[in-house]
This record gives structure tokens, C-alpha cells and sequence, in this order.
């Protein structure tokens, strides 16, 4: 057995095992086409393993243009005889031990309807691709609620108590690092595990100007009547559309409801740029934000299931 790196003359095998493995994997043929045209799919960012001049497996990672490494999984596959556990480890290990130490950890995104555990053939396929990824290290399962708004649904009513404004990065990473202190968000508990609450933060900004679609002078900052500092709200875009981006009240001012008003300003912004969809992911246990969303219209489709490493 021999792992390496795709090559062009793997194209027509991996096209065909994209098309006849669907299930629970997010690669489809017209996104793999498009992704490695733009480059968030590589061939040096997807792996193969052979044997006897055969491929027995391939794993697709996604990664931004602008990276010099992929950040998360998109497609598991395998053709051989038996159990695909041990070679799918074998390969997610290669790929994490060539990764250099300073890279951000990856992650393996799994993109699931809500009843997911009660169709048998997609819990068949979700079951050795965990086993694979904790064998591997990514031991962490975080469950991430999915959720859309579209017009038909109606708007949900804008805030009368707090005004709006935008800010200068130098703001929005002093507003993260605050918003990171007692956050139900578990992926914004391991990165201030990672980096520190300060780097976290700068990540955050960066990661929201340069990996996201959305446009920069839609961020905003949310103050009271008497021009208290409330909290923020990122709307954005991604290359499914729309999205809300990131949303937070200040420690000191949360348990007032502020989290329905900057949920529903974002919900505007988006709808004003002619948004037909704007969709939102939060963590089964941000009980809170979950109500938010429902609150404001917004209804639960989906289930993203993120295996990553524990902190630190």
C-alpha cells in the first residue's frame, strides 16, 4: 500500500467515485469541477491510497485559494475489499503528519439532514468515517445546528433599541476577544485554547475579511439609547450565498434579548442586498442562539457535524 498526492491522469477515477459514493460526502461533481478551477480543491491537497497500480481510497480536502494548506475534509471514498477504517486512517495520518506544526488544526466537516440517524444507509456511512478520523486524532465531535431564512418567512422585526455603526479592525478584534469570555461557541473555546484570546481574535477578523465573500462594511457595532457598546453583528457570504457570519453580545449585557435585535439587524442587511437565502450554523448546545434563530424565522434544516481535535 502507497499513499500520494492526485495527479491530472487520477481524474477520470476520481469523478467516477465522487458520482458513485454521494452519500455523506460533500463533493459533487459540479462543485469538485468548479473548486479546482478556483483552487479551494487541489491536487497537492488530495491524497490517494494504491495498491498494485490500483487506487483503493481517496480523501478531497478543502482549503481557500489564498492558504497554503487545506483546513477540512470534504469527501472520504474507498473501492477496496473490507474494512475502510485502517486505510482511511492510514490516510487522514499521512496528511496531518506532513502538515507543518504552526498550521491551523483541520477538521472534518460532515454536512447531514436532521433525521440523519434514522436513515440506516447514511448512518452505515458516518460511522467509519468518525472511526477513521478519532483513530487519526480527531477525536472532538461538536454538532452544529443549520439554519435558513428566505422572504417567504418574513422579516423578523428591526431593533428600536439599539442603533447601529461600523467599526475599524483594531475594534472588532478588541469585540472578539470580549465576546470569547464565557461563549457557548466551541469552536471559539478551542482557538482561544490554541492562540490565546488576543491571536484568536486577530484570526477571527482575518479569517471573516479574507476567506468569506461577504463585504467588509457590512460589520457592525450595536449601542443602546445612551450609546453603551452592546454588541456586533458580521453578515456575510460564503460560495453557498448569504450567511450569517458571526453575532455576539458583550458578557455584561447578555440575558436582555440584545442577541434578537442584532440577529435581526444582520437578517435585514442581508435581505437589502436581494439575499433569497440567508443560512446560519450554531452548536447544539448554544441553547440560546438556537431560540434566536427560531425567534426570528429562521428553521432548522440540517445538521453539520464537525470532528476536530480536543483542546489543548
Amino acid at each position: 500500500m502507497s499513499i500520494r498526492n492526485t495527479v491530472e491522469a487520477d481524474l477520470g477515477t476520481i469523478r467516477t467515485l465522487i458520482e458513485q459514493q454521494p452519500t455523506v460526502n460533500t463533493v459533487t461533481l459540479e462543485r469538485y469541477n468548479e473548486y479546482l478551477e478556483i483552487g479551494y480543491y487541489r491536487h497537492d491537497w488530495s491524497w490517494v491510497v494504491e495498491e498494485d497500480g490500483a487506487i483503493q481510497a481517496l480523501v478531497i480536502w478543502w482549503g481557500s485559494f489564498d492558504q497554503d494548506q487545506p483546513y477540512s475534509i470534504d469527501g472520504l471514498y474507498f473501492v477496496g475489499d473490507g474494512d475502510p477504517v485502517p486505510t482511511w486512517t492510514a490516510l487522514i495520518k499521512h496528511v496531518l503528519q506532513a502538515r507543518p506544526a504552526e498550521a491551523e488544526q483541520p477538521e472534518y466537516h460532515l454536512f447531514l439532514a436532521g433525521d440523519w440517524e434514522s436513515d440506516p444507509a447514511v448512518v452505515a456511512a458516518v460511522e467509519p468515517r468518525m472511526q477513521a478520523a478519532a483513530a487519526a486524532g480527531l477525536t472532538e465531535v461538536t454538532d452544529r445546528l443549520r439554519y435558513e431564512w428566505e422572504p417567504s418567512y418574513g422579516l423578523p422585526p428591526r431593533s428600536t433599541r439599539l442603533h447601529f455603526e461600523p467599526a475599524d479592525d483594531e475594534a472588532f478584534v478588541t469585540m472578539f476577544m470580549r465576546i470569547s469570555e464565557g461563549s457557548l461557541d466551541a469552536a471559539t473555546a478551542r482557538d482561544v485554547a490554541r492562540l490565546g484570546a488576543e491571536a484568536a481574535a486577530r484570526e477571527e477578523v482575518e479569517a471573516y475579511q479574507t476567506i468569506l465573500k461577504g463585504d467588509r462594511g457590512w460589520w457592525r457595532f450595536g449601542y443602546d439609547a445612551e450609546g453603551r457598546l452592546i454588541g456586533f453583528g458580521i453578515p456575510s457570504a460564503n460560495n453557498g450565498g448569504p450567511v450569517v457570519g458571526y453575532l455576539g453580545v458583550l458578557p455584561e449585557h447578555r440575558g436582555h434579548g440584545y442577541i434578537d435585535d442584532l440577529l435581526a439587524e444582520i437578517t435585514h442587511q442581508l435581505a437589502e442586498t436581494g439575499a433569497e437565502q440567508i443560512r446560519a450554523d450554531t452548536d447544539f448546545g448554544n441553547v440560546p442562539m438556537a431560540k434566536a434563530f427560531e425567534r426570528g424565522g429562521y428553521r432548522n434544516f440540517a445538521v453539520r457535524r464537525v470532528l476536530s481535535f480536543p483542546p489543548a
